[in-house]
């Protein structure tokens, strides 16, 4: 008997970034501010918000604009940058 075990959103573990923006803010006069960084992944089944530093952001960025696929491993919260076909 094959197995017969279900896909579902959440079992998906790696997913392709479509969007994402940058939010900023600001903190008051005791603590800092806060970049976070919203991703919608396979135009919008998942998305995902994580808390980046500042220069994190400005590499995110530059990686995010210099590569046309990007994946995302939620479970991992790896980003994926540069996936190539084998022999290119």
């Amino acid at each position: 008997m094959a197995d017969q075990t279900r896909v579902t959103d959440d079992s998906v573990q790696v997913r392709q970034l479509n969007h994402y923006q940058f939010s900023f803010r600001a903190g008051d006069q005791n603590n800092d501010g806060m970049w976070t960084l919203q991703l919608v992944l396979d135009e919008g089944a998942w998305e995902e918000i994580i808390t980046v530093t500042a220069e994190d952001a400005d590499v995110l960025q530059e990686l995010f604009v210099a590569n046309k696929t990007v994946f995302y491993d939620i479970k991992r919260r790896l980003f994926m940058f540069g996936v190539k076909k084998p022999g290119h």
